[in-house]
């Protein structure tokens, strides 16, 4: 294991000396002993999922096979997947939306009325 961290240690001091001066000036101000040039990147093709650990496509087909919208438009569709974005994006603008929607819906359940689509 000391062999390992040996090693490790002497690459990084080779990453370092490779760098160029600008770059080796922002190390020095962060510190070269926090500076670690093994860390993983970021992974940009990481997917955001749900509650449930679905993607945002996944609940929109999920959603659309399961409900059976009636008269399914284009408008009908895009609301779907802008609420589904919003919602798994965590942005409070869409939650106060699912958050109505959900009080809606108990209240025409409460007062035994439907929802009336009008044209």
């Amino acid at each position: 294991m000391h062999h390992f961290v040996e090693e490790q240690e002497k690459q990084k001091r080779a990453i370092y000396e490779s760098l160029s001066p600008r770059r080796k000036k922002f190390i020095d101000r962060i510190g070269y002993e926090k500076w670690d040039p093994f860390q993983e990147p970021k992974d940009p093709r990481k997917v955001k999922t749900d509650a449930t650990n679905r993607t945002t496509k996944q609940l929109v087909r999920d959603f659309l096979s399961e409900f059976h919208p009636e008269d399914y438009s284009n408008a009908y569709g895009q609301g779907v997947l802008e609420i589904c974005l919003g919602i798994v994006n965590g942005d409070d603008r869409y939650r106060g939306m699912y958050e109505f929607s959900l009080w809606y819906h108990g209240l025409l359940k409460r007062e035994n009325k439907e929802f009336k689509k009008t044209l």
